[in-house]
């Protein structure tokens, strides 16, 4: 019975300690930003304020159900080109904008619906899905090897294929 009650009283120690540390972490941020900030984790730094879904499942079942074409940005925290990409994605306010009109997911990982990459899975890259639910491979970047990847430098090429995405969905639907 001994053995019983340091098991329980390790584990509650355990939980007590990841709750405090939990708590310091918090203290911190709050301390360093004057203004209060949105929490990053869905957006994880592609605009702060824009809505972004949690899962490629909700993610489709939001295209399917409010009709708005979906933007999917596969990409990797520690990779220099994604990083790259990701800041003049967030600093361009008529990308911001018009990310409005789309349901939004960014993914640090791949899934298992092999239509995501269709021709491999490199990162970033940006792909279009339209409420039915079909890739949009007709809208890519500029390099034939890596059909939908985006550099910086293209980032206005990234723009004119969002309002594609939503202009060739007003004629379809």
């Amino acid at each position: 019975a001994m053995e019983k009650n340091y098991v329980s009283m390790f584990l509650l120690l355990i939980v007590i300690s990841c709750a405090l540390a939990k708590d310091a972490g918090k203290k911190d941020t709050k301390d360093t930003t004057a203004k209060p900030k949105l929490p990053q984790t869905l957006s994880r730094g592609w605009g702060d304020q824009l809505i972004w879904t949690q899962t490629y499942e909700e993610a489709l079942f939001r295209a399917k159900h409010s009709q708005k074409p979906l933007m999917i940005i596969h990409h990797l925290e520690d990779c220099p080109h994604s990083q790259a990409l990701k800041k003049v994605f967030a600093e361009h306010k008529d990308i911001q904008k018009l990310a409005e009109k789309f349901i939004l997911l960014n993914l640090v990982y791949e899934t298992t619906d092999k239509n995501l990459a269709p021709d491999g899975q490199y990162v970033p890259r940006v792909l279009f899905i339209d409420p039915s639910l079909t890739v949009r491979a007709d809208i890519t970047g500029r390099y034939s090897n890596r059909l939908y990847a985006y550099e910086p430098s293209d980032i206005s090429l990234l723009y004119s294929n969002m309002q594609k995405a939503l202009k060739l969905l007003k004629t379809e639907l």
